[in-house]
């Protein structure tokens, strides 16, 4: 019976990991046996990992099918609100628990991360790792766990705003003022701090949206 939880668990984790990294996109549509065969896993394990993910909206109903979910305007605009309350009081809390490795790490990070500003998807899976430790370091499980089920939702947008012209390297300096405010063990600061990114990146998002739905008219 813990084997068969362990391989139904795995199964959900490698659907989420392909989600999280494109592979499925909003809208695509998602097959057991096809995904059985992906995975080299049998169906059951499959099918019990598409009813959890279906459970959590992050797969819907298209007639018989289950497909990604897409999030509307409204639906976004509610993530943000909700992931910026969340990732601010990390940062506040990291401010005040994070441990000097945790610091220079996420100081690591930042220098590591200029290097990629001109390859997004790199940027974008190095800016999850950034956010997650960040998110570790207020060493609060219970807060973990709720942005943990906010990124998970963010897996549905099928762009990254780091793809807009200039946001990189803006988003690394954003980032570095961040650390430095955790570092000072300024609570407020990085509350602040944390706000703006995520204000910036919602509205460089809603820019690109907008920008999508122009050139498909």
């Amino acid at each position: 019976m813990n084997e068969q939880r362990q391989t139904s668990l795995d199964a959900y984790s490698m659907i989420l990991a392909a989600i999280d990294d494109g592979i499925y996109r909003p809208g695509d549509r998602l097959v057991e046996s096809e995904l059985a065969e992906r995975f080299g896993v049998s169906r059951t394990p499959i099918r019990e990992a598409l009813q959890r993910l279906e459970t959590q909206s992050l797969l819907t109903r298209d007639g018989r099918s289950l497909i990604v979910a897409s999030l509307d305007h409204n639906q976004l605009a509610e993530l943000y609100v909700v992931r910026s309350e969340l990732e601010a009081l990390a940062a506040r809390l990291a401010a005040k628990h994070a441990t000097p490795e945790e610091v220079r790490v996420l100081r690591g990070m930042v220098a590591d991360d200029r290097r990629l500003v001109n390859d997004p998807p790199a940027l974008s899976r190095a800016n999850k790792r950034f956010h997650k430790l960040i998110h570790l370091a207020s060493h609060n499980r219970f807060l973990v766990q709720q942005l943990d089920l906010v990124h998970r939702s963010m897996a549905l947008l099928a762009t990254t705003s780091l793809e807009a012209e200039g946001r990189g390297p803006a988003a690394l300096d954003e980032h570095d003022a961040i650390v430095e405010a955790i570092a000072r063990g300024d609570g407020a600061a990085a509350d602040q701090a944390l706000r703006e990114h995520i204000s910036r990146a919602f509205e460089t998002r809603l820019k690109l949206e907008s920008g999508d739905k122009a050139r498909k008219r």
